[in-house]
């Protein structure tokens, strides 16, 4: 049984998948705990779609991906922060021009290459097998940069989401407190949009914290729970897509299999509280 959940990560391309699952899914968790405060889910799925232009121009020229979809990214993510401060504005309709004006100018790009559907998947769907030494090293710095900024900005950020009136009343700028929630969404989708791609990099934030939710209403718990979620699915994802494409032939999609085990986890949560509401009630009665 052993050898069964650990050979697959005898290969240093494995090795390096599985690193790369697991510092993106304990990123993902906790910043994913934040977005669900704030409500925020919404904002994830835009961003992720803004990224694409940036890497689709750095891939196209033959540039860092990563500095590609920072810059894209970056510019989304100012643009929206700015324009949710005006009334005039819908933050919704904000969103939906941001998606569509920034996704079909990534198409745009990459349809000018030669091998325009291949590029095109690499990039919506990512390839974390292909994840080399030095966008390890990239993707620690990046979580570590983001949850120590989140660690140290904890009690501001939670009072900001429970309490927006009586944080601005002690002094905490909205508008600072929202740009760095909003900025460690956009550093944890650069970080992860190069393995899993921009269609499915969302489930690494929204869904295990959303996990976490059924779990615990404590931060601190849900955070925790969130990124064991996340990191599991993802070493849980890899094993079943080698095992399944090795060994039976089915030709599982990584990226893919690890979204797949992390919604997993999230089932699992809910069918858990649902056992808990039905035993409280069967005791009541």
């Amino acid at each position: 049984m052993d050898s069964l959940l650990v050979e697959p990560f005898h290969t240093a391309f494995m090795q390096r998948a599985l690193m790369e699952a697991v510092v993106l899914g304990v990123l993902g968790g906790v910043v994913g705990v934040h977005v669900l405060l704030r409500r925020l889910a919404f904002l994830t799925e835009v961003v992720q779609h803004t990224v694409f232009p940036g890497i689709a121009i750095a891939f196209a020229s033959g540039q860092s991906l990563l500095a590609g979809a920072l810059l894209s990214g970056l510019v989304s993510v100012v643009l929206f922060t700015l324009a949710a401060r005006r009334p005039r504005l819908d933050p919704d309709a904000v969103l939906a021009v941001l998606i569509a004006t920034f996704l079909a100018l990534g198409v745009v790009v990459v349809s000018r290459g030669t091998g325009f559907q291949s590029d095109l998947n690499a990039l919506l769907f990512g390839r974390i097998l292909t994840v080399g030494q030095r966008e390890l090293i990239e993707t620690v710095i990046i979580a570590v940069t983001v949850i120590a900024v989140l660690v140290l900005l904890h009690k501001e950020l939670v009072m900001r989401a429970f309490d927006p009136t009586g944080s601005a009343a002690l002094g905490y700028s909205p508008f600072v407190l929202d740009l760095v929630v909003n900025l460690a969404v956009m550093l944890t989708i650069v970080a992860a949009v190069r393995a899993v791609g921009t269609v499915l990099v969302v489930a690494f934030i929204v869904t295990p914290a959303a996990a976490a939710r059924l779990v615990s209403t404590r931060v601190p718990v849900m955070m925790v729970v969130a990124a064991g979620v996340a990191a599991l699915g993802g070493w849980l994802g890899l094993l079943v897509s080698y095992k399944g494409s090795v060994d039976h032939g089915w030709r599982l999609a990584s990226g893919a299999t690890i979204v797949m085990a992390i919604t997993g986890g999230f089932l699992v949560a809910a069918a858990v509280r649902g056992a808990r509401r039905l035993h409280h009630r069967r005791a009541a009665a």
